[in-house]
């Protein structure tokens, strides 16, 4: 059995570690953030219940790809939440989707492919900031069991 123990030292910057020793390698890794949102919504042109008003609790799910920096990160997760907050959870979060989002039907299929681009041009606009980050997914439960998904090698094929 493993106890508790309470560290010995601290280790300290350009003491124990140098600066140059926190970028461990050069190789492209994958971040991954989620969020919920609550939102009402209907379906048209659908023959079943979801062409009634009705909510969900969505979950979305972001795959982030990148190259860490001189600090071995990619991105900051307060980064990628303050997108979500400020760019896109204010169009979705409380809101009546038929109405808040551009024309479309809401389906989880159109919603998800819409987030991927709103996450993206949100990254894109912040390129300098994130050597090489791109979207690699986005995920977007409708229901615990039930999602759909947009790729970064999906969104340029018709």
């Amino acid at each position: 059995m493993y106890g508790f123990r309470i560290v010995d030292k601290l280790q300290k910057i350009d003491e124990d570690i140098t600066k140059e020793q926190l970028k461990y390698h050069s190789k492209r890794v994958l971040v991954s953030k989620e969020f919920t949102f609550d939102a009402a919504h209907h379906l048209h042109n659908y023959d079943g219940k979801c062409k009634n008003l009705h909510g969900h609790t969505y979950v979305v799910v972001f795959g982030i790809s990148g190259f860490v920096d001189e600090r071995g990160l990619l991105i900051d997760f307060g980064d990628i939440k303050e997108i979500w907050k400020n760019e896109i959870e204010v169009f979705l979060d409380h809101r009546y989707l038929n109405e808040t989002l551009p024309p479309m039907n809401t389906t989880a299929e159109n919603m998800v492919v819409w987030i991927f681009e709103k996450m993206e041009e949100a990254i894109q606009c912040r390129e300098k900031q994130y050597d090489g980050a791109r979207v690699e997914f986005v995920r977007l439960f409708e229901t615990p069991t039930s999602y759909a998904e947009a790729r970064r090698e999906w969104m340029s094929i018709e």
